[in-house]
């Protein structure tokens, strides 16, 4: 699956779990606290889902949080492979 791929279903998953706005065009560099507003439960809404829609496990280390929407990307692909 491309990084393409992973963030239209990414903005899919942002808007029927999250209210993202229908123009909202995901790009990596979007930082997902400060660029998106998602408070900590809202990323955890994100992760889970995300989990869900591409059958991976994200486990992520308190020493490297994910920040941007290309650092979610990554470690999407990274689990994926």
């Amino acid at each position: 699956m491309t990084e393409g791929e992973i963030l239209t279903e990414l903005e899919q998953l942002g808007r029927e779990h999250l209210e993202f706005d229908q123009a909202l065009v995901l790009t990596p560099e979007l930082r997902l606290v400060e660029d998106l507003g998602l408070d900590s439960l809202k990323r955890l809404t994100l992760v889970v889902e995300a989990e869900n829609r591409f059958r991976v496990r994200l486990g992520f280390e308190e020493d490297q949080p994910i920040e941007t929407v290309g650092e979610l990307v990554g470690a999407i692909r990274k689990e994926m492979t």
